[in-house]
């Protein structure tokens, strides 16, 4: 392997142009009202967009996000399922979809559902969990009620597959950070720029590379070469 620093000069020249974006699963989706979130497990510290905030009636700075202002804003019939989601996601890696009621902060009831999906570190364990939370409250179309299921069926299915393809995108920038000793947007721009010389989706290149590591699959010869190339081998002494 190179040093670090060669390693970084030779891939911040990576060419930026044309590098495909993958969508951010936080966005909201058809309109509707989705607030984004992340729990730091090493940290025990959580992240909440302004729209987090205004989905259970706070201002941004009038409160600390952190597990017990979820649950106490989650309707008491509801906080142990949702507790139990995010358990499992911190402990086991297992990805949630719960529908659940919040209790603003002035009383008012949103029904929402929240989404969330676990972010492994490239040596094994859930380092965070990130996802969702959707308003769902008066945002019914004038449809039958089937009809209204499946479509919100599908597009939770749109955002979880949005966020699996996010951790994994995730994990492999951490498994390049490993190798290379670069920054996240570097290894992220190695990413893009192996996507746009082979063809393929940011996402599917950095399963490929997940899976390499973890000795499932043989990296692709054309993926091998490029990270090859950006990060040559170190020389044996003599």
């Amino acid at each position: 392997m190179s040093s670090p620093a060669l390693a970084r000069q030779r891939l911040s020249a990576l060419p930026k142009d044309g590098a495909p974006r993958h969508r951010q699963p936080s966005e909201p989706m058809h309109g509707r009202v989705a607030g984004r979130y992340r729990y730091d497990r090493r940290t025990s510290a959580w992240w909440w967009s302004p729209e987090m905030f205004a989905l259970h009636g706070l201002r941004p700075g009038t409160a600390e996000p952190c597990t017990e202002v979820l649950l106490h804003h989650q309707h008491p019939d509801d906080r142990m399922r949702t507790l139990e989601a995010l358990t499992g996601a911190c402990t086991a890696g297992i990805p949630f979809t719960v529908q659940s009621r919040i209790v603003r902060a002035d009383g008012e009831e949103r029904t929402v559902v929240l989404l969330g999906e676990p972010e492994w570190e490239p040596t094994g364990g859930v380092s965070a969990v990130e996802g969702v939370c959707i308003d769902l409250t008066g945002s019914a179309p004038a449809a039958p009620e089937t009809g209204r299921v499946q479509a919100l069926e599908a597009e939770v299915d749109q955002l979880r597959a949005a966020m699996a393809s996010r951790a994994t995108i995730e994990q492999a920038k951490g498994i390049l950070m490993l190798l290379t000793n670069c920054s996240a947007q570097v290894a992220f721009d190695l990413l893009a720029h192996i996507s746009s010389h082979t063809h393929r989706k940011v996402r599917d290149v950095a399963q490929s590379i997940t899976e390499s590591a973890s000795g499932s699959s043989r990296l692709p010869d054309d993926v091998c070469a490029i990270i090859r190339d950006a990060c040559p081998p170190t020389p044996s002494p003599r």
